[in-house]
């Protein structure tokens, strides 16, 4: 009989609770249509704004400071190989071979520590605070139920109250229904009332010392890296005094492009050569009698552009507003046609005929790795076209080829720009010694490329 008993109340609750859902979506809709009015609080619902927002900033926290965990932990694991791999190739028969196993010992314990004071110092107070809201979530729901509960319970009263035939029974019984409805409701509603604003100023406080118990553990373990780090230094240094004589050598960054700056310069230098020493000067005409195309020339703050060299009875642009790109864009096939009329030149040389290209100069902005810098108050007298800055070797620097230039520890190297940013090789610079500047202003001969690492800017 307990046992019919039992399922008995089980049932009842269950089709109550039935009943309770569709009388509750029953008003819902007709609150939604406009024929029930619904019990408002804009204050409660501004808690309850506040209170979704807290929760939704404190996951985010929550999220990214378990990231950042697991970015300390894989940090770690990374040091500890490293520090292994030192601890591997050192050898015994070095200076400072127990100092560099203390070191690696204490940078495990360093690392180790630092990631579990974070675990309770930050994630496990973060998972309290966030422990809060699935209560409280649940009980802003169930209070929003309960209100629904209540102004079913007033309409269904107001209903009986107006009715042309009154059964006096009923308005009792929905009476009592009513003040029991309202008195659920305001008990509920009066806790989240104080809960919530409370809540939602604690934020600042957990916030606070969050953060600051995030910077202090991240202070202290910088500090003591940083004093292993010290003592990692020490002992590396000693060894390489002991071995000074097997130094490593820096090398520069290899140069990618190919050596066509370099040819043609040579082309333009031999052009160069073979004309006048100067424009009032004429050529001895070539021994048919055959008219000889002088060179014309643009004055610009640069030196001769390689990419601009024309075959010879190549048209020669008159106007000084002609767009550089066309100069670019012919660049790679001027060289070749320079080479093949060079050839020509030979040939009808010796057969009794010649020419001379026309040369064109374009100026280009001064830039370093495509920026532009410099600039026309920077163009003093004092410092070759289009100065950017000066740098000094730390380092000697033997040149590998024509255009590079040869340095000495101590040399100082006045930069300028790229006539052709397209020509600048990463991790190289244009530039002349400053002694060669002082002794011959001229950057014709003076000027080329070196590699960027081994040097030092100074101005």
């Amino acid at each position: 009989m307990a046992e019919l008993g039992s399922k008995g109340v089980t049932a009842g609750k269950i089709a109550s609770n039935v009943q309770k859902k569709l009388t509750r979506a029953q008003e819902k809709v007709l609150q939604k249509l406009g024929k029930a009015d619904e019990t408002k609080d804009e204050q409660f619902e501004q808690c309850v704004q506040n209170f979704n927002k807290q929760l939704s900033e404190g996951t985010r926290l929550q999220k990214d400071l378990r990231t950042y965990l697991a970015s300390v932990k894989a940090m770690h694991e990374a040091s500890k190989k490293l520090t292994e791999c030192l601890q591997e190739v050192y050898e015994p028969d070095w200076p400072g071979r127990d100092d560099t196993n203390k070191i690696a010992e204490n940078n495990d314990l360093l690392w180790t520590d630092f990631h579990q004071k974070l675990v309770d110092q930050a994630l496990l107070t973060m998972d309290t605070y966030l422990g809060q809201f699935p209560d409280i979530k649940s009980r802003i729901a169930k209070r929003g139920r309960k209100l629904v509960d209540y102004d079913s319970a007033r309409h269904h009263f107001e209903a009986l109250q107006t009715a042309k035939k009154k059964d006096e029974t009923k308005i009792a019984k929905a009476e009592e229904e009513l003040v029991k409805a309202q008195k659920v409701f305001e008990e509920m509603n009066i806790d989240l009332q104080e809960e919530l604003p409370s809540l939602w100023n604690s934020r600042v406080g957990f916030y606070v010392n969050t953060f600051q118990s995030i910077a202090g553990l991240e202070e202290n373990f910088h500090k003591e890296m940083s004093k292993l780090n010290q003592n990692l230094h020490d002992v590396l240094l000693g060894l390489d005094k002991q071995y000074s004589g097997n130094a490593f050598p820096i090398k520069a960054q290899p140069r990618k492009k190919t050596k066509l700056f370099a040819r043609l310069r040579k082309k333009m230098s031999r052009y160069r050569d073979s004309t006048p020493a100067k424009a009032n000067k004429s050529p001895s005409p070539p021994p048919d009698g055959s008219p000889i195309t002088s060179p014309e020339t643009k004055t610009v703050n640069h030196e001769l552009e390689p990419s601009t060299l024309e075959a010879p009875g190549a048209s020669i642009p008159k106007s000084p507003s002609q767009p550089t790109e066309a100069a670019h864009a012919g660049a790679e096939a001027a060289g070749s046609e320079a080479a093949a009329g060079a050839e020509a030149s030979k040939t009808e040389g010796d057969s009794g005929s010649s020419s001379l290209p026309a040369v064109v100069v374009e100026t280009f902005p001064a830039t370093v790795n495509g920026t532009v810098e410099g600039g026309a108050s920077s163009e003093r007298a004092d410092m070759p076209p289009g100065f950017l800055f000066k740098v000094q070797a730390m380092h000697d620097y033997t040149a590998t080829d024509s255009d590079e230039l040869q340095l000495k520890a101590g040399d100082v190297v006045l930069v300028i720009p790229f006539e052709n940013p397209e020509e600048q090789d990463e991790g190289w610079l244009m530039g002349v010694k400053e002694s060669d500047w002082i002794q011959h202003k001229e950057l014709d001969q003076c000027r080329g490329v070196f590699p960027e690492n081994f040097t030092e800017r100074v101005q």
